[in-house]
């Protein structure tokens, strides 16, 4: 059962040293295994820690030393030797000894022998390769359609302002394998250029990165703008783990790109992301928050206001912003303005009133009246929105909300109404595992 598991590839594919079809085949199966997922986060964990180790210089006293045992090493080789034949060469020292320690020495050697030949085919036993692996198959989602966002021309540049922080990667490479000490090794210079960008291909129009022409394809570098006119469309590749589609009059920059976090910024414009990757792999920062992969495919939006509107057509995508988290399935929608974060999520088909409703209590402080809207037009489905909903309301306000939501879908064994009345972290999981199958 435990070759099943793919635990000892998880540092080859933190650090890129797995073949397409091996990177594929081990990001398919963290997407599915709880416990090989929970070993990768560690191994993150762990090269990001080790990231943050401070580059100390060697002392000069170990170079003296280390010169000397090379001086010391460097005449013992040049020493003359003394001519050794058959065993004696093999047996080394035991040739200038008695015969009787020279038998000992051959049974030694050949008690050795036969050991290291009976691990050699054990370990060929066990690391034979499977006789067929999975690829990972290519899913395609049909775009649904997705609400406009208002442009304004006399504030084009407040988003692309408030992204200009350029998050270079770090210049190190780390390995980590099991128990053994983190080692931080420089980058070659090449390799690293080749790494640390993304290939763009060009789909229409003349798109440009840096504001100079890219032909038919290109490298989009850390720090580097892609940009589209009214005309322009671009697809991004986003390492091994899946693509992006950029449509006309967008702005992206790539931050960061490293075996354990890819990570662009959406200035303003459209984009539609197709990723097939372990969760928390894929980010795409905003004006107004962070869209944070889970495996899935959506469509994100971002206005000349900073304003964005996500839309998610598979998978799941978190939008995160100052401890606020909105977690949004596929078929529901979510809304951020800069400054708040993201919105309260609902299902795309959700009824009219409940929307406009959403909209004045998330951003326009009209709680208590938008809040009754909300929970006498909400459906079954739509507790989605209810769930989220309780740690957004007071005290007074959750317990309506905890009654409709109630009546909708009935708490499940182990959730009580005062648990979930003073915001118990594991009674809401435990119910939002139940209310999961009716979203």
């Amino acid at each position: 059962m435990f070759r099943n598991h793919v635990i000892k590839e998880l540092s080859a594919y933190c650090h890129d040293e797995l073949g397409p079809e091996d990177s594929s085949r081990v990001a398919e199966h963290l997407l599915g295994c709880q416990r090989c997922r929970k070993e990768f986060e560690e191994i993150k964990l762990g090269i990001n820690l080790a990231e943050l180790l401070p580059s100390i210089k060697a002392p000069a006293s170990m170079w003296n030393e280390m010169e000397s045992l090379l001086s010391e090493e460097r005449s013992r080789r040049a020493a003359p030797r003394p001519k050794r034949y058959g065993l004696a060469l093999l047996l080394g020292p035991l040739g200038s000894v008695s015969f009787g320690w020279r038998i000992k020495g051959v049974a030694v050697f050949s008690a050795l022998f036969f050991l290291v030949l009976s691990v050699g085919a054990i370990w060929f036993y066990t690391h034979s390769p499977q006789s067929a692996r999975k690829l990972a198959g290519s899913a395609h989602t049909e775009r649904a359609p997705i609400t406009t966002l208002d442009q304004s021309d006399e504030s084009k540049q407040l988003a692309d302002e408030k992204l200009s922080k350029n998050n270079d990667t770090s210049q190190a490479r780390v390995s980590v394998h099991g128990n053994n000490r983190t080692q931080i090794k420089p980058s070659n210079s090449g390799e690293h250029q080749s790494k640390a960008s993304f290939e763009v291909a060009r789909l229409e129009g003349a798109p440009k990165i840096n504001s100079g022409p890219m032909g038919r394809g290109g490298r989009l570098g850390i720090g580097e703008w892609l940009e589209t006119d009214g005309s322009s469309r671009a697809k991004i590749n986003v390492a091994d783990i899946g693509h992006v589609e950029i449509e006309p009059n967008t702005r992206v920059r790539l931050l960061k790109t490293r075996s354990t976090e890819h990570r662009l910024a959406l200035a303003r414009g459209r984009m539609h992301a197709m990723i097939y990757a372990p969760p928390r792999l894929f980010f795409v920062e905003t004006p107004s928050a962070v869209a944070v992969d889970y495996g899935c495919a959506y469509t994100l939006e971002v206005d000349d206001m900073g304003n964005s509107l996500l839309h998610v057509t598979a998978g799941w995508v978190a939008l995160e912003h100052g401890g606020r988290e909105s977690m949004v399935p596929a078929g529901a929608v979510c809304r951020t303005r800069p400054r708040i974060g993201p919105g309260t999520p609902y299902f795309a088909d959700a009824p009219l009133a409940l929307r406009s409703a959403l909209e004045k209590f998330d951003f326009k402080n009209n709680s208590r009246e938008a809040l009754n809207v909300v929970l006498a037009e909400s459906r079954q489905r739509d507790t989605l929105t209810l769930w989220h909903l309780l740690s957004r309301v007071n005290s007074t306000e959750r317990s309506f909300v905890y009654d409709r939501l109630a009546i909708l879908v009935s708490p499940p064994a182990g959730v009580t109404r005062d648990g979930v009345l003073r915001l118990d972290k594991k009674m809401l999981h435990l119910w939002k595992d139940e209310l999961e199958w009716v979203w």
